[in-house]
């Protein structure tokens, strides 16, 4: 446990840095929450088919860790967020995650752009099966390859 604890504590500078973060109350339709301005912006949908969503990232310093590679959580943020983009319907709930299964296979630094590309592997009731692949959009290297699974109860449009 201490060595968990050590591993979380801030330095003196990152504390500092954490303490003058300025947090809004979040205005639904309005505004952008603190997670989606945090952790999703610069985002860019390239194209949208049935099944099919590709996305641009460029990495943001905000979201590397401490030897400043994008860190797996972000990657993880991206495969749960393009993943459950594939399958959103306009005007249903969102989806829920049921099952994400990851392989980190690199890295990125600060300032690669990404090529993040989803698609839906199947759908039984409601439930879906997605793809998602992280890639450096530059040297074609997979970053991540995602399986992400969600389900979502949605009323019967009959």
């Amino acid at each position: 446990m201490e060595k968990a604890t050590e591993f979380f504590k801030l330095i003196e500078e990152e504390s500092a840095s954490v303490s003058q973060l300025t947090i809004h109350p979040h205005r639904v339709g309005l505004d952008c929450s603190f997670y989606e301005d945090f952790a999703l912006r610069g985002i860019r949908v390239d194209r949208v088919e049935p099944g099919f969503v590709s996305c641009t990232f460029k990495v943001p310093p905000r979201l590397t860790d401490r030897s400043g590679k994008l860190a797996t959580g972000a990657i993880a943020n991206l495969v749960d967020e393009v993943g459950g983009a594939v399958v959103f319907v306009e005007g249903l709930p969102m989806n829920v995650s049921v099952d994400m299964c990851i392989s980190f296979l690199s890295t990125a630094n600060v300032n690669d752009e990404l090529e993040i590309t989803s698609k839906v592997l199947g759908r039984r009731g409601g439930y879906a099966g997605t793809l998602v692949l992280v890639k450096n959009k530059l040297t074609g290297e997979l970053i991540a390859e995602g399986r992400h699974s969600l389900f979502g109860k949605h009323n019967s449009k009959m």
